[in-house]
């Protein structure tokens, strides 16, 4: 049974940071491509970063280009989004998805975590 579980969300002041944590289990993570999708109340689902199985190739919304960094340790199981320069318009919820489409950072992923919430307060 695969599981998703993402860490690392909180309240943070505007340009503060925050890292989040996405861990698999139940398969390797080196067999998929990984992205990070947010919702925030009132709006619908976008996929804000996504990267390859093998970290060649990613994608970011424009909204956050120069401002968050995807990465993965496939050794760890693990997924992780660097988010510097926070603004207000960055609090949503944020899922880790298994296997999204890297070019658009969208499509149907096979699993979803549960998601964490990330509040920045201007």
């Amino acid at each position: 049974q695969v599981q998703v579980v993402e860490s690392g969300g909180g309240l943070v002041q505007a340009g503060g940071s925050l890292r989040l944590s996405c861990t698999v289990s139940g398969t390797s993570l080196q067999l998929y491509s990984m992205g990070w999708f947010r919702q925030a109340p009132g709006k619908e689902r976008e996929g804000v970063s996504c990267i390859s199985w093998d970290s060649g190739t990613t994608y970011y919304v424009d909204s956050v280009k120069g401002r968050f960094t995807i990465s993965r340790d496939n050794a760890k199981n693990t997924l992780y989004l660097q988010m510097n320069s926070l603004k207000p318009q960055d609090t949503a919820m944020y899922y880790c998805a298994v296997a999204p489409r890297v070019e658009s950072c969208s499509g149907s992923p096979s699993y979803w975590g549960q998601g964490t919430q990330v509040t920045v307060s201007s």
